[in-house]
Protein backbone atom coordinates (compact mmCIF):
# COMPACT_ATOMS: atom_id res chain seq x y z
CA UNK A 1 0.00 0.00 0.00
CA UNK A 2 1.10 3.21 -0.91
CA UNK A 3 2.96 5.62 1.85
CA UNK A 4 0.39 8.58 1.15
CA UNK A 5 -2.57 6.24 1.94
CA UNK A 6 -4.47 8.44 4.38
CA UNK A 7 -5.02 5.40 6.47
CA UNK A 8 -1.56 4.32 6.62
CA UNK A 9 0.38 7.65 7.31
CA UNK A 10 1.05 8.68 10.40
CA UNK A 11 1.52 12.49 9.99
CA UNK A 12 -1.59 12.54 8.42
CA UNK A 13 -3.30 10.29 11.12
CA UNK A 14 -1.97 12.93 13.81
CA UNK A 15 -3.21 15.72 11.81
CA UNK A 16 -7.01 14.29 11.59
CA UNK A 17 -6.60 13.92 15.46
CA UNK A 18 -6.60 17.57 16.37
CA UNK A 19 -8.49 20.63 14.03
CA UNK A 20 -8.25 22.84 16.25
CA UNK A 21 -5.14 25.81 16.55
CA UNK A 22 -3.99 28.05 18.74
CA UNK A 23 -5.50 31.35 18.65
CA UNK A 24 -3.41 34.31 17.00
CA UNK A 25 -1.05 35.96 19.07
CA UNK A 26 -1.06 33.06 21.88
CA UNK A 27 2.69 33.23 22.33
CA UNK A 28 1.92 36.81 23.47
CA UNK A 29 -1.00 35.56 25.77
CA UNK A 30 1.26 33.17 27.05
CA UNK A 31 4.51 35.35 27.82
CA UNK A 32 1.84 37.91 29.13
CA UNK A 33 1.60 35.35 31.72
CA UNK A 34 5.00 34.04 32.43
CA UNK A 35 5.83 38.09 32.85
CA UNK A 36 3.29 38.23 35.26
CA UNK A 37 4.10 35.08 37.14
CA UNK A 38 7.71 36.66 37.54
CA UNK A 39 6.21 39.55 39.22
CA UNK A 40 4.45 37.57 41.41
CA UNK A 41 7.95 35.82 42.75
CA UNK A 42 9.46 38.66 43.21
CA UNK A 43 6.57 40.21 45.47
CA UNK A 44 6.65 37.49 47.34
CA UNK A 45 10.57 37.74 48.14
CA UNK A 46 12.16 36.04 45.22
CA UNK A 47 15.37 37.89 43.75
CA UNK A 48 15.05 39.19 40.39
CA UNK A 49 17.73 36.41 38.84
CA UNK A 50 14.94 33.79 40.16
CA UNK A 51 12.19 35.98 39.39
CA UNK A 52 12.85 35.66 35.72
CA UNK A 53 13.79 32.28 35.84
CA UNK A 54 10.55 31.28 37.12
CA UNK A 55 8.87 33.49 34.06
CA UNK A 56 10.83 31.74 31.48
CA UNK A 57 9.96 28.11 32.72
CA UNK A 58 6.71 29.37 33.24
CA UNK A 59 6.35 30.12 29.40
CA UNK A 60 8.69 27.11 28.42
CA UNK A 61 6.15 24.75 29.82
CA UNK A 62 2.54 26.79 29.69
CA UNK A 63 3.03 27.34 25.40
CA UNK A 64 4.10 23.56 24.66
CA UNK A 65 1.58 22.35 27.02
CA UNK A 66 -1.46 24.65 25.75
CA UNK A 67 0.21 23.53 22.15
CA UNK A 68 -0.41 19.84 23.36
CA UNK A 69 -3.91 20.35 24.69
CA UNK A 70 -5.26 22.08 21.79
CA UNK A 71 -3.37 21.24 18.22
CA UNK A 72 -1.10 17.78 18.71
CA UNK A 73 1.85 16.53 20.09
CA UNK A 74 4.19 17.54 17.14
CA UNK A 75 3.22 21.25 17.26
CA UNK A 76 4.16 21.23 21.09
CA UNK A 77 7.28 19.40 20.68
CA UNK A 78 7.87 22.17 18.04
CA UNK A 79 7.34 25.22 20.08
CA UNK A 80 8.86 23.70 23.22
CA UNK A 81 12.39 23.41 20.82
CA UNK A 82 12.20 27.36 19.40
CA UNK A 83 11.36 28.22 22.92
CA UNK A 84 14.56 26.95 24.25
CA UNK A 85 16.47 28.19 20.92
CA UNK A 86 15.29 31.86 21.46
CA UNK A 87 15.99 31.39 25.40
CA UNK A 88 19.48 30.42 24.48
CA UNK A 89 19.61 33.06 22.09
CA UNK A 90 18.63 35.50 24.70
CA UNK A 91 20.55 33.84 27.49
CA UNK A 92 24.02 34.34 24.77
CA UNK A 93 22.99 38.58 24.04
CA UNK A 94 21.72 39.68 27.48
CA UNK A 95 25.83 39.44 29.05
CA UNK A 96 26.79 40.84 26.01
CA UNK A 97 24.42 43.96 26.24
CA UNK A 98 25.02 44.65 29.32
CA UNK A 99 28.70 44.32 28.77
CA UNK A 100 28.54 47.02 26.23
CA UNK A 101 26.37 49.04 28.17
CA UNK A 102 28.77 49.41 30.91
CA UNK A 103 31.84 49.91 29.07
CA UNK A 104 29.92 52.56 27.05
CA UNK A 105 28.57 54.62 29.92
CA UNK A 106 31.23 54.17 32.35
CA UNK A 107 34.12 54.80 29.91
CA UNK A 108 32.34 57.28 28.35
CA UNK A 109 32.75 59.70 31.62
CA UNK A 110 36.74 59.53 31.32
CA UNK A 111 37.24 60.09 27.54
CA UNK A 112 38.39 63.62 26.97
CA UNK A 113 40.75 65.47 24.99
CA UNK A 114 43.36 64.79 27.77
CA UNK A 115 43.09 61.28 28.27
CA UNK A 116 43.28 60.90 24.93
CA UNK A 117 46.77 63.29 24.25
CA UNK A 118 48.58 62.77 27.71
CA UNK A 119 50.64 59.75 29.49
CA UNK A 120 50.93 59.20 32.55
CA UNK A 121 54.31 60.05 33.06
CA UNK A 122 55.05 62.31 36.45
CA UNK A 123 51.12 61.95 37.46
CA UNK A 124 50.65 61.20 41.52
CA UNK A 125 47.64 61.14 43.00
CA UNK A 126 44.33 63.12 41.52
CA UNK A 127 47.13 64.60 38.57
CA UNK A 128 46.12 64.33 35.35
CA UNK A 129 47.26 61.94 33.05
CA UNK A 130 45.90 59.25 29.99
CA UNK A 131 46.78 56.88 27.83
CA UNK A 132 48.50 58.33 25.17
CA UNK A 133 51.44 56.28 25.72
CA UNK A 134 49.52 53.05 26.15
CA UNK A 135 47.42 54.23 22.33
CA UNK A 136 50.83 53.80 20.42
CA UNK A 137 52.20 51.21 21.88
CA UNK A 138 49.41 49.08 21.44
CA UNK A 139 49.80 50.37 17.48
CA UNK A 140 53.08 49.47 17.36
CA UNK A 141 53.12 46.32 19.27
CA UNK A 142 49.86 44.83 16.98
CA UNK A 143 51.69 45.77 13.77
CA UNK A 144 54.55 44.22 14.48
CA UNK A 145 52.71 40.76 14.98
CA UNK A 146 50.82 41.61 12.12
CA UNK A 147 54.20 42.21 9.85
CA UNK A 148 55.23 39.03 11.27
CA UNK A 149 52.07 37.02 10.68
CA UNK A 150 50.67 37.40 7.46
CA UNK A 151 53.12 36.79 5.43
CA UNK A 152 53.97 33.72 7.94
CA UNK A 153 50.28 32.37 8.05
CA UNK A 154 49.37 33.21 4.42
CA UNK A 155 52.58 31.13 3.17
CA UNK A 156 51.78 28.11 5.27
CA UNK A 157 48.28 28.00 4.31
CA UNK A 158 49.44 28.03 1.01
CA UNK A 159 51.89 25.44 1.18
CA UNK A 160 48.92 23.33 2.86
CA UNK A 161 46.01 23.05 0.56
CA UNK A 162 48.49 24.00 -2.74
CA UNK A 163 51.39 22.13 -2.14
CA UNK A 164 51.30 19.44 0.73
CA UNK A 165 47.96 17.74 0.17
CA UNK A 166 47.92 14.71 2.22
CA UNK A 167 52.10 14.13 2.31
CA UNK A 168 53.47 13.77 5.84
CA UNK A 169 55.13 17.67 6.66
CA UNK A 170 51.74 18.93 5.95
CA UNK A 171 49.61 16.64 8.03
CA UNK A 172 52.72 17.46 10.80
CA UNK A 173 52.35 21.48 10.47
CA UNK A 174 48.42 21.03 10.78
CA UNK A 175 48.92 19.32 13.89
CA UNK A 176 51.04 22.05 15.16
CA UNK A 177 49.06 24.73 14.02
CA UNK A 178 45.86 23.09 16.19
CA UNK A 179 48.32 22.54 19.24
CA UNK A 180 49.66 26.46 18.59
CA UNK A 181 45.56 27.68 18.60
CA UNK A 182 44.62 25.88 21.91
CA UNK A 183 48.05 27.44 24.25
CA UNK A 184 47.26 29.98 26.68
CA UNK A 185 48.14 33.48 25.89
CA UNK A 186 50.81 33.82 28.44
CA UNK A 187 52.70 31.00 27.31
CA UNK A 188 53.19 33.03 24.10
CA UNK A 189 54.56 35.95 26.80
CA UNK A 190 56.97 33.71 28.95
CA UNK A 191 58.63 32.42 25.04
CA UNK A 192 59.15 36.02 23.83
CA UNK A 193 60.33 36.87 27.31
CA UNK A 194 62.41 33.55 27.51
CA UNK A 195 63.65 34.12 23.97
CA UNK A 196 65.16 37.81 24.24
CA UNK A 197 66.06 36.94 27.77
CA UNK A 198 68.66 34.22 26.15
CA UNK A 199 69.29 36.62 23.10
CA UNK A 200 69.74 40.10 25.10
CA UNK A 201 69.96 39.41 28.42
CA UNK A 202 68.38 38.90 31.77
CA UNK A 203 64.68 40.92 31.85
CA UNK A 204 64.49 41.65 29.11
CA UNK A 205 61.31 43.51 27.96
CA UNK A 206 60.75 46.04 25.12
CA UNK A 207 57.97 46.29 22.19
CA UNK A 208 59.11 43.97 19.86
CA UNK A 209 59.37 40.63 22.22
CA UNK A 210 55.12 41.81 22.66
CA UNK A 211 55.01 42.01 19.01
CA UNK A 212 56.50 38.34 18.88
CA UNK A 213 54.26 37.35 21.42
CA UNK A 214 51.35 38.70 19.79
CA UNK A 215 52.61 37.25 16.73
CA UNK A 216 52.16 33.55 18.29
CA UNK A 217 48.79 33.77 18.71
CA UNK A 218 48.17 35.90 15.78
CA UNK A 219 49.65 32.92 12.87
CA UNK A 220 47.28 29.64 14.06
CA UNK A 221 44.37 32.15 13.03
CA UNK A 222 45.31 33.64 9.67
CA UNK A 223 46.31 30.00 8.57
CA UNK A 224 43.08 28.66 9.52
CA UNK A 225 41.00 31.17 8.11
CA UNK A 226 43.48 31.39 4.85
CA UNK A 227 43.45 27.93 4.57
CA UNK A 228 39.76 28.04 4.87
CA UNK A 229 39.64 30.68 1.91
CA UNK A 230 41.61 28.57 -0.38
CA UNK A 231 39.61 25.45 0.03
CA UNK A 232 36.77 27.45 -1.38
CA UNK A 233 38.49 28.66 -4.45
CA UNK A 234 37.17 26.09 -7.25
CA UNK A 235 39.36 23.30 -8.70
CA UNK A 236 38.51 24.26 -12.22
CA UNK A 237 39.83 27.41 -12.02
CA UNK A 238 43.35 26.28 -11.22
CA UNK A 239 42.17 23.09 -13.75
CA UNK A 240 42.16 25.56 -16.34
CA UNK A 241 44.93 27.68 -15.47
CA UNK A 242 47.38 24.61 -15.81
CA UNK A 243 45.82 23.61 -19.20
CA UNK A 244 47.01 26.68 -20.65
CA UNK A 245 50.53 26.18 -20.01
CA UNK A 246 50.32 28.54 -16.63
CA UNK A 247 53.19 27.66 -13.82
CA UNK A 248 51.80 26.55 -10.43
CA UNK A 249 53.27 29.68 -8.63
CA UNK A 250 51.62 31.94 -11.28
CA UNK A 251 48.40 30.24 -11.00
CA UNK A 252 48.35 30.97 -7.06
CA UNK A 253 49.47 34.55 -7.72
CA UNK A 254 47.06 35.79 -10.34
CA UNK A 255 44.04 32.76 -10.06
CA UNK A 256 43.78 31.24 -6.28
CA UNK A 257 44.38 34.41 -4.13
CA UNK A 258 42.85 37.26 -6.47
CA UNK A 259 39.39 34.93 -5.90
CA UNK A 260 40.33 34.20 -2.22
CA UNK A 261 41.37 38.07 -1.01
CA UNK A 262 38.17 39.18 0.47
CA UNK A 263 37.72 36.26 3.01
CA UNK A 264 41.85 36.05 3.22
CA UNK A 265 41.58 40.28 4.19
CA UNK A 266 38.63 39.38 6.73
CA UNK A 267 40.36 36.78 8.77
CA UNK A 268 43.57 38.42 8.83
CA UNK A 269 41.55 41.54 10.34
CA UNK A 270 40.02 39.39 12.84
CA UNK A 271 43.13 37.72 13.90
CA UNK A 272 44.41 41.50 14.59
CA UNK A 273 41.23 42.21 16.74
CA UNK A 274 41.73 38.87 18.39
CA UNK A 275 45.60 39.42 19.74
CA UNK A 276 45.03 43.30 20.13
CA UNK A 277 43.15 42.98 23.73
CA UNK A 278 45.41 40.15 24.85
CA UNK A 279 47.29 41.25 28.21
CA UNK A 280 48.79 38.42 30.04
CA UNK A 281 51.78 38.15 26.78
CA UNK A 282 52.12 41.66 26.79
CA UNK A 283 52.91 42.22 30.80
CA UNK A 284 55.21 39.14 30.59
CA UNK A 285 57.22 40.32 27.01
CA UNK A 286 56.38 44.49 27.12
CA UNK A 287 56.08 44.95 30.50
CA UNK A 288 54.50 48.40 31.57
CA UNK A 289 55.75 52.07 31.66
CA UNK A 290 54.15 55.30 32.27
CA UNK A 291 56.57 57.26 30.13
CA UNK A 292 56.08 57.45 26.02
CA UNK A 293 57.90 54.93 24.47
CA UNK A 294 57.71 54.95 20.45
CA UNK A 295 60.62 52.99 19.85
CA UNK A 296 60.12 49.19 19.79
CA UNK A 297 63.64 48.01 19.49
CA UNK A 298 64.49 50.66 22.48
CA UNK A 299 65.71 48.09 25.51
CA UNK A 300 62.81 49.94 27.99
CA UNK A 301 59.14 48.67 28.83
CA UNK A 302 56.68 49.77 26.11
CA UNK A 303 53.10 50.17 27.97
CA UNK A 304 50.16 49.07 26.02
CA UNK A 305 46.31 49.54 26.32
CA UNK A 306 45.28 46.07 27.95
CA UNK A 307 48.28 46.40 30.27
CA UNK A 308 46.78 50.17 31.16
CA UNK A 309 43.90 49.01 32.19
CA UNK A 310 45.41 46.06 34.65
CA UNK A 311 47.89 48.49 36.24
CA UNK A 312 45.27 51.35 36.64
CA UNK A 313 42.64 48.54 37.93
CA UNK A 314 45.47 47.11 40.37
CA UNK A 315 45.60 50.83 41.95
CA UNK A 316 42.29 50.28 43.38
CA UNK A 317 42.00 53.64 43.59
CA UNK A 318 38.63 55.69 42.35
CA UNK A 319 40.73 57.48 39.80
CA UNK A 320 42.52 53.85 38.53
CA UNK A 321 39.05 51.97 38.15
CA UNK A 322 38.09 55.33 36.14
CA UNK A 323 41.05 55.27 34.02
CA UNK A 324 40.64 51.45 33.54
CA UNK A 325 36.90 51.80 32.12
CA UNK A 326 38.16 54.64 29.74
CA UNK A 327 40.85 52.55 28.74
CA UNK A 328 38.43 49.29 28.12
CA UNK A 329 36.04 51.72 26.17
CA UNK A 330 39.08 52.85 24.18
CA UNK A 331 40.09 49.35 23.47
CA UNK A 332 36.31 48.29 22.69
CA UNK A 333 36.34 50.79 20.17
CA UNK A 334 39.27 50.16 18.16
CA UNK A 335 38.47 46.11 18.00
CA UNK A 336 34.87 47.27 16.68
CA UNK A 337 36.59 49.68 13.76
CA UNK A 338 38.88 46.30 12.79
CA UNK A 339 35.57 44.34 12.76
CA UNK A 340 34.30 47.10 10.81
CA UNK A 341 36.80 47.06 8.32
CA UNK A 342 37.18 43.62 8.07
CA UNK A 343 33.34 43.49 7.28
CA UNK A 344 33.97 46.14 4.41
CA UNK A 345 36.76 44.74 2.64
CA UNK A 346 35.25 41.81 2.67
CA UNK A 347 32.41 43.13 0.80
CA UNK A 348 34.65 45.22 -1.76
CA UNK A 349 36.76 42.20 -2.57
CA UNK A 350 34.21 39.26 -2.60
CA UNK A 351 33.75 37.30 -6.21
CA UNK A 352 31.15 39.17 -8.01
CA UNK A 353 28.00 36.86 -9.01
CA UNK A 354 25.29 36.78 -11.71
CA UNK A 355 26.38 38.19 -15.14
Amino acid sequence: MSTNDPVKDPIQQENKLSHATLPRGAQWLVGVAAVALGGLALVLGVSLVGAVVIGLLGFLIGYPLWALLVENKRSATDKLVTGLVWSAVGIAVIPLIWLIYMVIVRGAATISPEFLTYSMRSVVGDDQGGLYHALIGTLIVTGIAAVISIPIGIMTAIYLIEYGKGNRLAKSITFLVDVMTGIPSIVAGLFAFALFTLIIGPGTRFGFGGGVALSLLMIPTVVRSTEEMLKLVPDDLREAAYALGVPKWRTITRMVLPTAIGGIVTGVVLAISRVIGETAPLLVASGFNPNMNGNAFDDSPMMTVPVFIYTQLSEATAKGVEYAWGGALVLFILVMVLNLIARIVGTIFAPKTGR
